[in-house]
């Protein structure tokens, strides 16, 4: 028998002020919820809605379907929802291939450029403190279980990449093609707001890449999320050995 009280907490782990004072965070859905269950994160309770099947080798609590739609934050609850503990923080990277994201607004966007990183093993997300929370409930759904193997920093992008010993790769509509250079093996890769691009202030510690644009000149720029994905993969296939 799961209590008010823990529906209660569990419904306020929606609002990011929910999340950072129980340090938790909820997924939903079957998929994610087993997937998310494989990796270190540490699971606090794990629901089931009732007349659905359990998650075998997991400990779940039933609930009805009311109390299930009424701590669900979609419009159809899908019957299955997680609260995990939010790991710890660890050391900014320093190393390697690192995606910076300045002040990136929509959690859709950002769940799914997490999950792009776990696809082209990308560990390392840093974001500058504007950039939306990953907890967010659209973000985990967008990352689909990317969240648990994809670490996610947030921290003064400025003062950051002028102390880090990497090259350091902007995007803006008027840098050099992507298409015409070997991008380095290890850099920062930076990646805008998507309504105003990465900052002028970010701009100046880097060098410009774009992706052209080939069509009619009338779409204004790529959802920020798209970009990301050809991006990566240009990145990747460059520096492949």
């Amino acid at each position: 028998m799961v209590s008010k009280n823990t529906l209660k907490t569990i419904k306020s782990l929606a609002t990011k002020k929910g999340r950072e004072t129980h340090k938790q965070f909820v997924v939903e859905g079957y998929k994610s919820v087993c997937e998310l269950l494989e990796t270190t994160l540490e699971a606090v309770m794990v629901l089931v809605t009732e007349g659905l099947d359990t998650i075998e080798g997991t400990q779940c609590e039933t609930i009805t379907p009311k109390e299930m739609q009424q701590i669900s934050s979609l419009k159809t609850a899908p019957g299955y929802l997680a609260i995990f503990k939010m790991p710890e923080t660890h050391e900014l990277p320093q190393t390697g291939r690192i995606l910076v994201l300045d002040d990136i607004q929509d959690p859709g966007n950002l769940g799914t450029i997490m999950r792009l990183c776990d696809w082209f093993g990308i560990s390392h997300i840093v974001c500058s403190k504007n950039t939306v929370d990953h907890y967010n409930p659209k973000a985990v759904q967008a990352s689909m279980a990317s969240i648990g193997r994809v670490h996610v920093y947030y921290t003064d992008l400025e003062k950051y990449l002028s102390q880090l010993q990497l090259p350091i790769l902007v995007t803006a509509m008027n840098g050099t093609s992507i298409y015409k250079n070997i991008l380095p093996e290890n850099a920062a890769l930076v990646l805008g707001n998507e309504s105003h691009g990465v900052s002028s202030a970010i701009m100046n510690l880097g060098k410009a890449y774009t992706i052209p644009q080939y069509g009619t000149q009338t779409t204004e720029s790529l959802n920020v999320a798209t970009a990301s994905a050809i991006i990566l993969a240009e990145w990747l296939r460059t520096t492949e050995t």
